[in-house]
């Protein structure tokens, strides 16, 4: 008769050790990208908040508005990729600092816009100066954690986005209320002004608080370095090192930025047209407008931390991935079809941040599953720079639409057929490559 299977299991004071290694290294580094994607964040959207004065102030219309919040992401698609393979090769430390400075200041430099031509060139410069941020913390994150930990990770950092709104709606709404008019400029040119200078003062703190690998980590003992290391190199067990050419011919990195731009439509719907959604529905205080923005937004924080622990613990990803993207469709479809009862719409645009904001960080375990090394630093950035044109897609459409037919709603059912074809493309991806 043959014995049992015996389970070997790693001694207590090891797990314990392992335990304390790995919250060490989260407390030193998570808290602080968060901050920085906050900062990141809140300047890549207040244009969002800014539209409520801005849009009259300038005389611009729906279409312009669109144009010049998407037209960030062509400048952002066309620099993501060499940013990300700079970053791989100089270190985090630096080339995130100046990203961070850069954009900054130019976000500060809206204020000053005038004419539609000055907005489109200050989206555009935005665009180049933020390209690589977010495929870079990505990409920063898979040095540190192997696979079945990073959805947390991913998930802890990206909150930092429903954090910002949560933080950035009520201020913003403050700021376009109470400074108004003071010293002569505007609430919008106020908004510019202040939410820029923390990014370039988080910014220079990066200089000092990133670690550009295990190997530098001097906050680390000899011990907890070799047990870092160790980790990450038996989860590259499985990954092959690619060549460039490799990864732009990979069908599997296409199929994942199918997947990624249909996402993406829904994300930034919700966070370039929350605002103007919610004042639609017949608010009209700017303030209360900020104020309402962070229930979508706080809903969103527990959704993503939630499905994102989920997905871990059961090392599913799919089916994680796929559900949310359908749950924030559904509440695109509400928000649009009860968007003359103020209650129902909010129910609606709630669900569709919830489900919207949390298919970032349960996406990126897909592709950190199988690429390393350059690869990993390539292919992140490929999928995140050719999804994103969808940033750039999703708000002109909707802005064009509601300019052509007075109603944002044809737009909004479009960008929740966007999520449910990319609910459905997310199976075509194997199960037993992503679900690690």
């Amino acid at each position: 008769m043959l014995d049992s299977p015996v389970e070997i299991v790693a001694p207590r004071e090891q797990q314990a050790f392992e335990a304390r290694t790995y919250a060490k290294v989260t407390w030193r580094i998570v808290p602080f990208l968060m901050l920085c994607y906050l900062v990141a964040y809140l300047d890549r959207v207040n244009v969002g908040f800014a539209k409520l004065q801005m849009s009259a102030d300038l005389h611009f219309s729906e279409t312009v508005y669109g144009l010049g919040a998407g037209i960030f992401f062509i400048a952002y698609f066309l620099v993501e990729i060499p940013s990300n393979i700079i970053l791989h090769r100089v270190g985090a430390r630096l080339w995130m600092a100046r990203i961070m400075i850069t954009w900054g200041i130019i976000s500060s430099g809206m204020a000053f816009v005038t004419t539609p031509t000055a907005f489109y060139v200050m989206r555009f410069l935005l665009g180049l100066a933020e390209a690589g941020f977010y495929p870079g913390v990505i990409l920063y994150l898979s040095y540190w954690y192997p696979s079945h930990r990073r959805g947390k990770m991913f998930a802890a950092f990206a909150a930092a986005v429903p954090l910002s709104g949560l933080i950035g709606g009520p201020l913003s709404g403050f700021v376009l209320h109470g400074l108004s008019g003071s010293m002569n400029y505007a609430g919008w040119q106020w908004l510019f002004l202040i939410e820029g200078v923390p990014s370039i003062a988080v910014g220079i703190a990066a200089i000092f608080l990133l670690t550009d690998g295990i190997s530098k980590a001097k906050w680390l003992t000899a011990e907890e370095r070799a047990l870092l290391d160790a980790e990450i190199r038996a989860d590259s067990t499985h990954k092959t090192e690619q060549s460039l050419r490799d990864v732009f011919t990979n069908g599997r990195v296409w199929l994942l930025t199918a997947i990624y731009f249909c996402m993406i439509c829904g994300f930034y719907t919700v966070g370039f047209w929350l605002p103007t959604l919610i004042a639609s529905t017949g608010v009209t205080d700017i303030l209360k407008v900020g104020l309402l923005t962070a229930i979508p937004y706080g809903a969103a924080v527990a959704t993503m931390l939630f499905v994102s622990r989920s997905a871990d613990q059961r090392r599913e990803r799919r089916w994680h991935l796929a559900l949310t993207a359908v749950l924030a469709g559904v509440g695109l479809i509400m928000s649009a079809a009860f968007g003359s009862q103020p209650t129902l719409a909010m129910v609606g645009l709630t669900l569709a941040a919830m489900g919207g904001l949390s298919t970032l960080p349960l996406f990126w375990s897909l592709p950190t599953a199988f690429l390393g090394g350059s690869a990993a630093a390539a292919g992140i950035a490929l999928i995140n720079s050719w999804g994103n044109l969808a940033g750039f897609v999703s708000p002109y459409l909707i802005g064009y639409i509601k300019d052509l037919t007075h109603s944002a709603n044809p737009g909004l059912y479009a960008m929740a057929g966007a999520l449910f074809i990319g609910a459905l493309l997310t199976f075509a991806v194997p199960g037993r490559v992503v679900n690690r």
